[in-house]
């Protein structure tokens, strides 16, 4: 009996010390897409930006607040190209925002507040562009 204690307590640790190490990895990378979108944003560079916060919401973990400050870049590129009236770049960036938490929905379903909002202005954004033509 006291073999199998030993071996589910080794176990246990094993797998503990694995998920802080799954944790940790996802975490950096997380940061570093993150930066990656602050850089393009910076310079001007819309892909670069978009793809940037795109992945760090993709690296999504928990308490995080690089999530909430990438949807929150995201969103803020999506008006303003929206207001420039760069309605396909816009799209984009909404649709991105929107996609990214769909990708990360799993046992708990982060961001549906974000794709409600982006569902929203998708729509008006599609209703804009069927207006100009």
């Amino acid at each position: 009996m006291e073999k199998v204690k030993t071996i589910a307590v080794n176990a246990a640790f094993i797998a503990l010390v694995s998920l802080v190490l799954i944790w940790g990895n996802t975490l950096y990378r997380q940061h570093v897409q993150f930066d990656k979108g602050e850089k393009g944003l910076a310079a001007g560079d819309f892909v670069a930006s978009v793809a940037g916060y795109e992945a760090a919401i993709h690296m999504y973990t928990p308490l995080s607040s690089l999530v909430d400050q990438s949807a929150q870049r995201l969103w803020d590129i999506g008006e303003l190209c929206a207001r420039r009236g760069e309605l396909p770049r816009a799209l984009v960036a909404y649709r991105a925002l929107r996609s990214s938490f769909y990708s990360v929905a799993w046992l708990l379903s982060p961001g549906e507040e974000w794709i409600a909002k982006c569902d929203a202005r998708i729509a008006q954004v599609l209703k804009q562009q069927q207006q100009a033509r």
